[in-house]
């Protein structure tokens, strides 16, 4: 079985055929779907999808894009209050994206700051987005496990001798569909010679559909294409790859 760690199933991508689509996923060889919360109607929406279904489960957390036009008290109340909840496994996605023209760096990383509290006062692994903003997440993270605060590095895009270092501290690195790209030599690298104890398989669906797919609508159903690719770049068996990410999403989610 394939354990899907990082999923948006509550975008509008899926309307016409959601439930019939998680619905399929066990006798297809999902076993487990993370939904990952994004933004503020997601932490209402997410949940209710988690409730639903046996095999999916849901995180809390507010991505740093969406949280601009948010009151903060009452947006980090919800975050707080919903993360309680019987199918909670997590908080994220959070984190920092410096990528667009309008970041507003100081209020993101004060959202950032005060969700990585929240996982630690209630004792729940991170899934940290970053893009263009390497060094500071780091450092972020590096502060945050000497707290004793764990995780994964979702959607991992920086070098290998950084996954390396996350990799050092005790996090966990997910790989989803860019790894089958060609020109995603990086992430390779990381597929490769990372540990591979430390690697979780995700889809980021309805986005990033690996090759042969690429530019469609992706779904936790292409998840064997990214454990192939692993596979193939470490010289081991498929089924090598989804046991051991299947064993270290047990582990991160506190299923073990």
């Amino acid at each position: 079985m394939i354990f899907d760690t990082h999923a948006h199933y509550d975008d509008e991508a899926f309307d016409s055929d959601r439930d019939e689509l998680l619905a399929s996923m066990p006798a297809k060889g999902i076993g487990r779907i993370v939904n990952v919360t994004a933004s503020y109607r997601s932490l209402v929406q997410s949940p209710e999808l988690a409730d639903r279904y046996d095999h999916v489960y849901t995180s809390m957390g507010l991505h740093p894009t969406e949280v601009y036009e948010l009151d903060m008290d009452d947006a980090l109340s919800v975050v707080r209050d919903r993360c309680r909840r019987p199918k909670v496994v997590a908080i994220g996605e959070i984190g920092l994206d410096y990528h667009y023209d309008d970041t507003d760096e100081k209020k993101q990383r004060a959202y950032f700051d005060a969700q990585l509290e929240i996982a630690l006062q209630e004792n729940l692994p991170v899934i940290i987005h970053s893009r263009d903003a390497a060094a500071e997440t780091f450092d972020v993270m590096k502060d945050y496990s000497a707290k004793g605060g764990r995780g994964v590095i979702h959607c991992y895009s920086y070098s290998y001798e950084m996954a390396a270092e996350y990799v050092r501290l005790g996090y966990y690195i997910g790989i989803g569909g860019v790894v089958t790209f060609r020109n995603s030599r990086k992430l390779k690298e990381c597929a490769a010679k990372l540990p591979l104890s430390s690697i979780l398989l995700e889809t980021d669906c309805p986005y990033l559909a690996p090759d042969p797919k690429r530019g469609q609508r992706n779904s936790s159903l292409n998840l064997p294409y990214v454990a192939a690719e692993i596979a193939h770049l470490r010289g081991i068996t498929i089924v090598e790859v989804t046991d051991a990410t299947w064993d270290n999403a047990m582990r991160m989610y506190g299923f073990n």
